[in-house]
């Protein structure tokens, strides 16, 4: 069988590009979920998961000397869940003084950081977490042959690059518990730069996903605090995701020291997952490519864990840093994100992140490589719509980049 790699682009699917959860706001790692024995995938989607919220301003008097700049670090009644900076001669304090000898009074506004990892509302508030993200994944495969087939070009790179918008919003039950539900609307360009042969590019968008979960902030004192979520999340023609996230951290001066935990079960729809393109050929027959993470997999666990450190740098600035190491079922994956946090008041934020891959085990990864509507050798102008074992495609160069910018709400 000889086949030409050129073909229109009827679907394709992204490796993973992770979002960065945190503070990009992506979340669950999947490319297209294909059946082999029914048919080649159709769809493309990235998965995504679960930025927290929190947030309720509270007042409260506190004795200082001379009215001094003053950093407090003890909980109110409310929450302990973020740590205030003012100063003593900012509009948020007021400086009382009747004689020499008496206290001087110096009443501070509670500010709660709204790109905090561990916001979410306080009873009866809402929050909203608008995210654009600009992401970016590619790596070059080289195929075998296998079974008979003939490539004509057997090296390409895979490139993506997509703009999604994804809506998280959140509503508090008590102080402690919060539902949260989440949008997500991608604009997708898929291209396989062939080194020979005529590129395939498609484009694909539309809304891709939708979630649901709750988030229950279980320890809130001076020194610690500690979140547990668990939310359902469907993609669009690939899998559901079933997470567990779990966030800790250790409250020092104005900062915040944390570890992380997340868990995935994926269900996919098919019974493969990885990419897959499909086209019509010069003869007006339906062919289609998959490069499968996995053959037969039905299911998938993905988890990861990592550090990470928000600080406030002055009343209005803070500061996110965060390193994750995750296991994605067929590869693991060392990655980076920052993020820089402006909130002028107590009900908006904005917050740009910026997250890469620092080093990802897919290289020199030999993943399956399968062919759908080959023209059979030995009976010329009979094609065979099943998937058949067309060879291996090794990976190398393998990448994933997202930034954005998050516009924060809590009312």
């Amino acid at each position: 069988m000889k086949k030409q790699l050129s073909l229109l682009i009827g679907a394709a699917a992204l490796v993973s590009a992770m979002p960065a959860y945190s503070a990009t706001n992506w979340g669950t790692r999947a490319g297209s979920s294909a059946d082999l024995t029914n048919g080649p995938a159709t769809r493309t989607r990235e998965n995504v998961d679960y930025t927290k919220y929190q947030t309720r301003t509270t007042t409260k008097t506190y004795e200082v000397q001379d009215g001094k700049n003053m950093y407090y670090t003890q909980p109110s009644n409310r929450s302990a869940l973020y740590k205030q900076y003012s100063s003593g001669n900012s509009s948020s304090s007021q400086t009382v003084r009747t004689t020499r000898s008496e206290t001087v009074r110096t009443e501070l506004k509670r500010k709660y950081y709204l790109a905090h990892p561990f916001f979410q509302p306080l009873k009866g508030k809402f929050g909203s977490i608008t995210d654009f993200g600009y992401n970016m994944g590619s790596y070059k495969i080289a195929l075998s042959e296998a079974n008979n087939f003939e490539l004509s070009d057997p090296n390409a790179k895979w490139d993506m690059k997509q703009f999604a918008i994804k809506e998280d919003f959140s509503y508090g039950i008590t102080d402690r518990i919060a539902i949260l539900g989440l949008l997500r609307y991608e604009m997708n360009k898929y291209k396989f730069d062939w080194s020979v042969a005529p590129d395939d590019k498609m484009d694909d968008n539309g809304l891709n996903m939708f979630g649901l979960g709750a988030q229950w902030r279980f320890v809130d004192n001076t020194d610690w605090i500690a979140t547990a979520s668990a939310y359902f999340e469907h993609q669009k023609d690939i899998a559901n995701n079933f997470v567990l996230d779990l966030k800790a951290g250790y409250k020092v001066s104005r900062s915040t020291i944390y570890g992380l935990a997340r868990g995935w079960y994926v269900d996919f729809d098919g019974t493969a997952y990885g990419n897959g393109i499909k086209g019509i050929d010069a003869g007006n027959h339906e062919e289609a490519i998959f490069i499968a993470y996995k053959d037969d997999a039905k299911h998938a666990f993905y988890v990861e864990g990592g550090l990470g450190v928000f600080s406030v740098l002055d009343e209005d600035w803070t500061l996110n840093v965060e390193g994750i190491f995750g296991h994605y079922d067929w590869h693991d994956q060392l990655s980076i994100k920052g993020a820089i946090g402006w909130q002028p008041n107590d009900w908006f934020a904005l917050n740009l992140y910026a997250k890469t891959s620092l080093y990802d085990n897919a290289d020199d990864k030999k993943l399956g490589f399968w062919w759908w509507g080959a023209e059979d050798a030995l009976n010329p102008g009979t094609f065979v719509y099943d998937w058949l074992k067309a060879g291996e495609a090794k990976i190398s160069d393998y990448r994933e980049t997202s930034i954005g910018l998050q516009a924060i709400f809590q009312f």
